[in-house]
């Protein structure tokens, strides 16, 4: 592990003549493209010594991830000539200019992935952090070529390809027909007609991610419910997604995950997803689904459904109160995550009613909480530190709460706790579901642990009084 920024070019290159030739994983957090052409590409960058020179500098790489300021035709080519064994490629750029013709992605490059047939997973993705921006240079000719070569894929993931139409979405779900993960990010483009003959094909997806498509509306998901193996569904901020298409997602019975951020969904949609999807689901995110209410807990938690549930985002959702917490801790159903940032009607007594939830097994006081968003909630107030003492929320681990409470509360907690990881700027906690590009990825959260357990036992006493005197 080092900073890539810190390697002169040429030097970078240099850097893998030393590397192992049996080296099958390469991931860079952050990569100039050129960087990238010139240590693949023995032919560039300085003169080499003769006994040196090889065919590929890594010729061995299977995985590569590396983030970029662009993903342009030259590198991507380089990558497909030099990487022949490559079966994953997961490529993301995020430029601060909007790209010129030589440092952007087209048709062209498009047609030199997979020119070995060998690649299962394709990820390429614009990212939005810094400029509003996308591949502006690659319409449905590029993917008509590409899919030509990608029969055998397995995941494709494509962000921000604004002017490709349903044409050449529709190339991706035809002629990849081992495909069980797709995921579309920023297809401003896509229409339901792309999934209006999906059940002619043979495709079984089992993760579909559709995030800021705002064309679609419920009778794409109505389509796309036909695969019945679905275990992720990742709709967030479809806002023409809603209650319809709550109906036919009431079918999927694997179904473990469901994103539905911003999307248009009301307290009836819910009740719609019935005992079967909620027998199964283990996350379920309905963040900024602004026209639900406290009843949406009801339609969750009705009697056995919904105890599988481990992970709950009820972020921003302004009309929710502490009757929401009360029946979640009356369920007793063992979740782990919990986030509630930006509820302005959320109290102190939802703190409470957390810190004296037991489940069913194990008996841990504040249930099973192994993350716990509060920040921005309005009605909490400093009184809500006296249920983080002992023997309340042991499991802890992550927790959100606005910083300007009180400082001394908080630095006093963090003294009393210090396995617990504190945000207190509004930061997202741990790694948030989906943006992974994995719905099911889970924090491998401790039990407690030999520290933590003195402090339990009466070691951290002294900062509890302190924040009591407080």
């Amino acid at each position: 592990m080092f900073d890539v920024s810190l390697v002169l070019r040429y030097s970078f290159a240099r850097l893998w003549l030393v590397a192992s030739t049996h080296l099958t994983t390469l991931e860079i957090g952050y990569i100039p493209s050129v960087m990238v052409t010139e240590s693949l590409s023995p032919t560039l960058g300085p003169p080499l010594p003769q006994p040196h020179l090889r065919q590929c500098l890594i010729p061995s790489i299977q995985k590569l991830c590396l983030s970029v300021d662009y993903i342009t035709d030259n590198m991507v080519g380089t990558i497909s000539k030099c990487l022949v064994n490559l079966i994953h490629l997961d490529l993301r750029d995020a430029p601060v200019l909007e790209p010129t013709g030589a440092f952007d992605l087209t048709n062209s490059g498009l047609q030199q992935i997979n020119q070995s047939g060998k690649l299962k997973l394709l990820s390429l993705v614009r990212s939005q952090e810094y400029l509003h921006t996308y591949f502006k240079r690659v319409n449905d000719l590029g993917l008509l070529l590409m899919a030509d070569k990608c029969s055998n894929m397995e995941s494709i993931c494509l962000g921000g390809f604004c002017r490709v139409t349903d044409t050449g979405f529709r190339a991706i779900l035809h002629q990849c027909s081992s495909l069980q993960k797709l995921k579309l990010c920023h297809g401003t483009q896509l229409t339901d007609l792309v999934f209006h003959d999906i059940s002619a094909t043979s495709l079984s997806l089992i993760n579909v991610s559709l995030r800021w498509c705002n064309l679609l509306t419920n009778q794409a998901v109505v389509r796309l419910a036909y695969n019945m193996d679905l275990r992720v569904l990742d709709l967030r901020v479809c806002r023409n997604i809603g209650d319809e298409a709550l109906k036919a997602i009431g079918s999927l019975r694997k179904l473990m995950v469901l994103l539905l951020d911003g999307s248009d969904i009301s307290d009836t949609g819910l009740l719609y997803l019935g005992q079967r999807v909620m027998r199964s689901l283990v996350t379920l995110s309905i963040r900024s689904c602004r026209r639900l209410t406290d009843k949406c807990i009801s339609a969750i938690f009705d009697g056995t459904s919904g105890k599988a549930l481990q992970s709950l985002d009820l972020s921003n959702i302004p009309n929710l109160t502490d009757n929401v917490i009360l029946l979640l801790a009356k369920s007793r159903v063992p979740i782990s995550e919990l986030r509630l940032r930006e509820c302005p009607r959320i109290s102190d007594m939802s703190v409470m009613a957390l810190a004296s939830m037991q489940v069913e097994y194990g008996g841990w006081h504040g249930s099973r909480l192994c993350l716990l968003d509060l920040y921005g909630c309005k009605g909490i107030t400093p009184l809500a530190f006296r249920w983080f003492k002992k023997p309340y929320f042991p499991r802890l681990r992550w927790f959100g709460l606005t910083g300007s409470l009180n400082r001394d509360l908080v630095d006093a907690l963090a003294r009393s706790r210090p396995f617990l990881h504190m945000a207190c700027r509004g930061e997202e906690l741990g790694t948030r579901y989906g943006d992974s590009l994995d719905g099911l990825e889970r924090h491998d959260y401790e039990e407690v642990d030999e520290l933590e357990q003195l402090l339990l036992d009466g070691e951290g006493e002294t900062d509890y009084e302190e924040m009591e005197e407080e």
